[in-house]
This record gives C-alpha cells, structure tokens and sequence, in this order.
C-alpha cells in the first residue's frame, strides 16, 4: 500500500496526511485576495468534488469486492443520506491512518485506520468527518485552496467567477485542502456531533473515547513513524483531552462503560 496525506479526524476535515500524492506538478503560489471573491456553498462543493476526483485518480481505491469496501459498505451503507447531507464514500489503500470529508459529501477512509479501529470507533471517526461538513468547516479551506491553485491575486479574484482548473491546479488544490487546519471550536464542535451521531443512532459511545485514546497511543511512538503524524498532532486538539472529554459526557448520559486499558491492535481488524 501507498502513503497519502495527514490531517483529517485528527485533525480536520477535508483536510488530510503527508502522503504519496504524485504532486511533482502542483503549484507552490501564495494566496491573496481570499474576501474578494463571492464563495458560495455550491461553489465549495463544486470544487471540492473537482479535487476529490482527482484525489480519487492519483490514489488506490479499493474494488467493490475489496474487505476493506465490503466491511465500510455495512457500517455506513444506510448513512448515504446523513441530516439532510447526501453522502458518498471510498476506502483508500494506503499505509497512513486518516479519513476525511468534504463540502460535497465526499467521504474517504483510510485503509490502515480501519485496520487499527473497531466499528464503533471507526463510526464515530466518520461521524467527525460529517460533522465537519455539516458544520460547513471546509468551506473557508476550500476557497483558500481554489485560490492558491488557481493562483489568483486580488484583482483576478474580484471578478466573482469560479475558473476552471486545470490537472495541475486540481493537484495543488487537493494539496492545499489536505494541508488545511481547523480551528479548536471547530474540532470541538465536530467532536460533539460524532457523539450526538452515535448516540442517536444506538451506536456504543465509548467507541469515540477509544478512537481518541488510539490516536493518542499513535502520537507518542517514537521513532520514523512518528515524524509525519507528530507534525498533525502538535497543530490539534490533545486526543487524551477529547477522549476525556467523551467520557464526561457519557458519564452524565448514563452511557459509560469502562473499556479498561486501550492498546492498539497487534493484528488487522479487516482482513
């Protein structure tokens, strides 16, 4: 498996990981003129499906036969329509522990993060990613995305129109969407609508505390894996606070099972 790019539930939206994007043509432009240009909801979606398909085309996808689609199809299948967001999703085979989501409801699951998640915590990793979208957080990293790749200054952005990119752009722009952070409110917020997701549907809500303490474990190892993924964690919330946090929480619902220790699993949960 290939590596991709770091950042999404960790972490952000459509937002993600350091990873193996063949990017040798993107455009390293600056941004400007960010509040010149009328962004709409649509435009955002539009665009952010123009960049997924490109992520889509530059990475492995796992078939609709592949255990990794197969296991994704019966957790998420009856969540397509998801609080009046139409959702699509795909697994991508690829060696760093991600997923994300975008303005067009676009959702992307990491092959490695579903080899270290049970479903509930990959459920509520998903339900993040959603709340992200509903919570229109990717909208503003979108536009700066689009501007960078189109490298518009304020006078090209003044015309209010949305141009169109060509493969280099689109890979910048997808790029810049990964690259993009989100704000401790927004994280906060996401997180809070993972758990009203689970919650609501009848999902075990502990499942988030333990996602959280897995990140947590994934943070502090030492050594070469640690480089890429300690870089997304030094700019995110602390995974141990938002796991304590859920517990409070599910503490005061009556929802509470202690899990006991958390470790990360010595074996691929999909196989």
């Amino acid at each position: 498996m290939k590596k991709i790019i770091i950042g999404a539930f960790l972490l952000g939206s459509c937002v993600t990981i350091n990873a193996q994007f063949n990017l040798n043509k993107a455009l390293d432009v600056g941004t400007k003129g960010l509040k010149a240009l009328t962004f709409t909801n649509a435009d955002a979606a539009k665009l952010a499906k123009e960049g997924v398909d490109w992520m889509d085309k530059n990475n492995t996808v796992a078939g609709p036969k592949d255990p990794y689609t197969v296991r994704l199809n019966k957790l998420f299948a009856k969540h397509k329509s998801q609080d009046g967001l139409n959702l699509n999703y795909k697994v991508y085979k690829v060696t760093d522990i991600n997923a994300f989501a975008c303005a067009d409801g676009s959702v992307r699951v990491f092959s490695s993060l579903m080899d270290i998640m049970t479903d509930d915590e990959l459920l509520a990793v998903i339900g993040h990613e959603i709340g992200h979208v509903k919570n229109e957080d990717t909208k503003d990293a979108i536009k700066s995305a689009y501007l960078k790749a189109a490298a518009m200054d304020a006078a090209s952005a003044s015309s209010k129109t949305i141009a169109t990119l060509n493969d280099s752009q689109l890979g910048a722009m997808a790029n810049a969407m990964l690259d993009a952070s989100h704000s401790k409110k927004q994280e906060s917020e996401a997180d809070t609508y993972s758990y009203d997701f689970m919650k609501a549907n009848g999902y075990d809500v502990v499942g988030a505390y333990r996602a959280f303490k897995k990140l947590a474990l994934l943070s502090e190892e030492g050594g070469a894996k640690q480089s890429g993924f300690q870089k997304m964690f030094n700019s995110h919330p602390d995974s141990n606070k938002r796991a304590e946090a859920i517990k409070k929480r599910a503490e005061k619902d009556g929802l509470w099972k202690d899990p006991g220790t958390v470790t990360l699993p010595t074996t691929k949960l999909t196989k």
